[in-house]
């Protein structure tokens, strides 16, 4: 008799902070290609789908590294191209990020079932973008609603809500931006890359 499994989960989230880590086991699929084989190292735990490009978890959402064009497929391009389009930076604060960002490296950390993600990882690319940054300086994880998974690229990284845009300079933290912005994304940017004082909106 074929035994059929059925995983029933309500959430409800006001915000994208901690959740309780899922105890579910998954099953893994077995990379065929070299790009599905990189994928697939990037991919610590819960990997059950190799998309078009990059790994999903059991619920569809992507998991691990992913690049922008991760956000350009259905179902993400949704809400990831109506957000970067409709989101205006600041033109003074995006001249002084340009010099700013020059030397640093973002660890960025979101996750593809949340609302504050959806609303900020766009508008980080944009301003990124606009700034021309250095793509190849930003590392954009993809994670699932525990924060704890993929493990190795979580662990140690103290990442409580997403998103988390982590600055770097000579691979020392310089601060974080944390979910929400205290004056605006871009400002909050320019605050943590020229020092100025910065607390994140979970930092009292």
């Amino acid at each position: 008799m074929k035994k059929i499994y059925i995983l029933i989960a309500a959430v409800t989230l006001t915000a994208c902070g901690t959740q309780k880590a899922s105890t579910d086991k998954t099953a893994t699929t077995t990379p065929t290609t070299m790009e599905d084989k990189i994928n697939a190292a990037n991919q610590i735990d819960g990997t059950l789908d190799i998309g078009a490009s990059y790994a999903k978890d059991a619920s569809g959402n992507l998991t691990g590294i992913v690049q922008k064009d991760a956000f350009m497929q259905a179902p993400y391009n949704s809400w990831f191209n109506s957000s970067m389009a409709t989101y205006e930076a600041d033109q003074e604060t995006i001249d002084a990020l340009k010099l700013a960002l020059v030397d640093v490296e973002i660890r960025a950390y979101m996750g593809t079932w949340c609302g504050d993600s959806k609303r900020e990882t766009p508008q980080f690319y944009n301003i990124l973008e606009a700034a021309y940054f250095d793509m190849d300086q930003l590392t954009m994880i993809t994670v699932d609603r525990s924060k704890k998974k993929p493990v190795k690229l979580v662990s140690d990284y103290n990442i409580q809500r997403v998103p988390t845009f982590i600055f770097y300079r000579n691979g020392a933290e310089i601060g974080r931006y944390v979910e929400r912005p205290r004056e605006s994304l871009e400002k909050d940017m320019l605050k943590i890359v020229t020092g100025q004082e910065y607390k994140h909106s979970y930092d009292n």
